[in-house]
């Protein structure tokens, strides 16, 4: 009996790894986020049992917390031959998976885990911007937007000429651009936020830094900031 932390990547089922796709469809129970576009369950079994799990930003009452899901995983882990935890992108990329694994192996439960594509790089490859391009950009920095409580790590990371990729920062982009031109940043450096990206509802708003908390934005979105994002028309999008 094994656990399977199974990254579905970005959006589009057909991004979802050989592996994954193995798994899914042996799979006696999936267990699956809410963001997970629901195409990919048809792999799954007919007679499988699927439990939706989830956080809703502005519906606590609708959000499954942590603590429950690991309880969840460990109870079917220790009755089922195969369970699939299929998470959004990749389980080790701001999904939780690492708390998950040191939940199931403290109870006792064999797990894998199944990497899947990032959104962080998937997203922007797919809309035309590349994260790294010769003589723009040489690093990137892949930062979680959800909590930012304390803007220090922002202000450090507008010190670097790295490009920017912010998961989860739609709500906080007023402050996270903020404390990234406190940190050095222009004003003018290019800026682009792809809604849904590699769904049928993919949108790319591209902007600038200064611009970044006025545009219309909808979670969930990735947020590129650095000379790249100005590529995707180059890229032909």
């Amino acid at each position: 009996m094994t656990v399977y932390l199974v990254g579905a990547g970005p959006g589009d089922p057909d991004l979802l790894t050989r592996r994954g796709a193995s798994l899914l469809a042996k799979a006696d129970v999936v267990i699956v986020d809410r963001l997970v576009d629901r195409r990919l369950l048809d792999e799954v079994r007919s007679d499988a049992l699927v439990i939706n799990v989830g956080k809703h930003p502005r519906d606590g009452a609708r959000s499954v917390s942590q603590e429950e899901i690991n309880e969840l995983l460990i109870t079917h882990g220790r009755t089922a031959p195969c369970v699939v935890r299929l998470k959004g992108g990749d389980p080790f990329v701001f999904g939780r998976g690492g708390e998950e694994v040191i939940a199931l192996r403290s109870a006792g439960v064999n797990v894998e885990v199944v990497p899947g594509i990032s959104s962080a790089f998937a997203v922007p490859a797919l809309a035309g911007i590349p994260v790294t391009h010769r003589g723009l950009s040489t690093a990137v920095t892949v930062v979680s937007g959800h909590d930012v409580s304390d803007t220090t790590l922002f202000e450090d990371i507008g010190r670097s000429s790295a490009t920017v990729v912010v998961l989860m920062g739609v709500e906080n982009r007023t402050a996270i651009a903020a404390a990234l031109q406190r940190g050095g940043r222009s004003a003018t450096t290019p800026a682009a936020a792809i809604e849904w990206g590699s769904t049928p509802r993919e949108r790319t708003v591209q902007t600038t830094l200064g611009k970044l908390a006025n545009v219309t934005l909808a979670a969930p979105a990735v947020l590129i900031i650095g000379d790249v994002a100005a590529l995707s028309d180059e890229m032909g999008r």
